[in-house]
């Protein structure tokens, strides 16, 4: 079986043409979209929903920074180990409390403008660390390091949500 960059014809890395998978994936789920196969028989729609399944979620995978990283790791034999792993350095660790107060600050205050600055600096973030993410995968193939980099930008992306539900909290 292909792994989720030979699916759309791409070369296994974290750099990735955005547009290319995005046409790739509208071009194989054209092809295989259970609509096509409504009057075929029951093996070729069971085939259909399962392709259409497997595509869908080697998009989802590859379309989002963190699980395009997590699979590359994983297809290079390194176990991430995210979710028992949770070890960071002690200045990333006080970064995060230092934000995660300034969230709860503007939240408290019901302060748009402030929000919208945390969530500038949180991106200016994740578009470095998604960098050093590329330099440690493609270039160096330093995965231990690489795997450190995905668990920031988890963290991250979790401060991102966050801040997601602090705006909507406020147009209510």
């Amino acid at each position: 079986m292909r792994n989720h960059f030979e699916l759309f014809g791409l070369e296994s890395a974290f750099t990735l043409d955005a547009g290319r998978l995005e046409q790739a994936y509208r071009e194989i789920q054209a092809s295989i979209h259970p609509d096509r196969f409504a009057q075929a028989g029951d093996a070729e729609r069971r085939a259909s929903m399962q392709w259409t399944a497997r595509v869908n979620e080697a998009y989802r995978t590859l379309k989002s920074p963190v699980l395009r990283a997590k699979y590359l790791l994983e297809m290079n034999g390194v176990d991430v180990a995210l979710e028992t792993n949770t070890s960071m350095p002690a200045d990333f660790l006080g970064q995060q409390l230092e934000l995660r107060e300034s969230l709860e600050a503007a939240r408290e205050q019901k302060d748009p403008a402030a929000l919208a600055r945390l969530r500038s600096g949180l991106q200016r973030e994740q578009r470095e660390l998604q960098g050093a993410l590329a330099e440690a995968i493609d270039s160096r193939r330093d995965y231990p390091r690489a795997t450190d980099f995905v668990r920031r930008l988890m963290f991250l992306e979790r401060l991102d949500a966050e801040i997601d539900a602090a705006f909507e909290t406020m147009e209510e």
